[in-house]
Formats: structure tokens, C-alpha cells, sequence
């Protein structure tokens, strides 16, 4: 299965200079929050997959213009086929904000979706806009992860675990790719194509 992830910058690869082709076999679409909701649109009028997303830190205003065409799996278990993709958006509250929690508020959305996941099985994607805490995270209290995701990741040993937040031009310990344990662990800053 190939899955375009996207994340935090709209690629000009993908809007501006835009041509179907770059869509040719991708099976799955996910965004990983801090994203145009009109980028996501325009990219669901030409896709023929499911776009999945969840919300970054300034993502406020899709409550008043969602992304069309898309679905939203905040808190819930999608299912493509036999592929179980878990969303929880958001990231460190550092200021007012819809899509900002803390450490105990993301550790609680968590624990709530425990009886979905062990509804399904586990888990084959975890999707957020945070990284996970000690996994290639900031040290500023915007870009530090959650201490709950890695518990995930131990937990239920999804093959891939896709974010955003942390730009790739920010530089330091920023990756595109690295490996938990046996998850895949993805940055999915502007664009990037991945088979699982």
C-alpha cells in the first residue's frame, strides 16, 4: 500500500505545480495537521482515496471551513481495508487554543479509545501532529511530545507512526525516518511517499 503523508507547509509540488500523475498509486492520503483546509480540497478533487486528518496546533479554523472531501479521524479508529489508522491531533498546550492539551489531557483521550482498540486488535497507523516524547521532539514546551504516544507504540506496535510539528528546515534532531523498537516512526513535514 503506498500512503502520501502531509504535514505543517503546503507543497508546491502538490498545489502550485500540481499535475494528477503525482497522485498515480497512492492508495491512502494522510494529513497530519497545520494545513490549508482549501490545500486538502483541492488535493480530494483530484484523488480518488480517502484523505484522513487530524488537527495541528493552528488548525482553529476548520471548524469553520473543514476540509472538503475529507475525513476526520480525531479520536476514532478508521478502517482502509484491513489497515486500522488511529488518530489523535494537537499538540503541547503552550497557549489558548482548540487543538492544544497537556500531558494528562492527551493521556486521557487516550485512555478513552483503549476499548476501540482492543475492539479492532491493535492498531496498524497512529496518526498525529505531535511527535512522540524523547522521539526526535523539541525541547521548547511547543515541540515536546507527548509521554503517551511511546506507550502506544509499546503497547500496540502499529507498523507506522506518522506526525508532523517538527519542521525538517528547523534542523537539530528533526528526521524524516527513524525506528521505534519496530514502528516505523514517519515526519510527514510538506510531503512524503511511503509504502507499508
Amino acid at each position: 500500500m503506498r500512503i502520501l503523508a502531509l504535514s505543517d507547509e503546503e507543497s508546491p509540488f502538490l498545489w502550485d505545480y500540481f499535475t494528477p500523475d503525482r497522485l498515480d498509486g497512492v492508495d491512502l492520503i494522510l494529513s497530519c495537521g497545520d494545513l490549508n483546509p482549501h490545500y486538502l480540497s483541492f488535493l480530494a478533487t483530484y484523488s480518488h482515496v480517502p484523505i484522513l486528518y487530524v488537527h495541528g496546533n493552528h488548525d482553529d479554523c476548520y471548524r469553520q471551513t473543514p476540509p472538503e472531501g475529507c475525513i476526520c479521524i480525531e479520536d476514532r479508529i478508521y478502517m482502509h481495508g484491513d489497515i486500522r489508522v488511529l488518530g489523535l491531533g494537537g499538540s503541547m498546550r503552550y497557549k489558548p487554543g482548540e487543538h492544544q492539551f497537556t500531558q494528562r489531557e492527551m493521556g486521557w483521550r487516550a485512555l478513552k479509545l483503549l476499548p476501540k482498540i482492543f475492539w479492532r486488535g491493535g492498531i496498524d497507523v497512529l496518526v498525529t501532529h505531535a511527535p512522540a516524547f524523547g522521539l526526535g521532539d523539541g525541547t521548547d514546551l511547543p515541540h515536546t511530545g507527548f509521554t503517551v504516544f511511546p506507550k502506544l507504540l509499546d503497547r500496540w506496535e502499529p507498523v507506522c507512526f506518522v506526525h508532523g510539528h517538527m519542521h525538517l528546515s528547523y534542523g537539530g534532531d528533526a528526521k524524516r525516518e527513524q525506528f521505534y523498537k519496530g514502528t516505523r516512526v514517519i515526519n510527514a513535514y510538506d510531503h512524503y511517499y511511503f509504502d507499508i
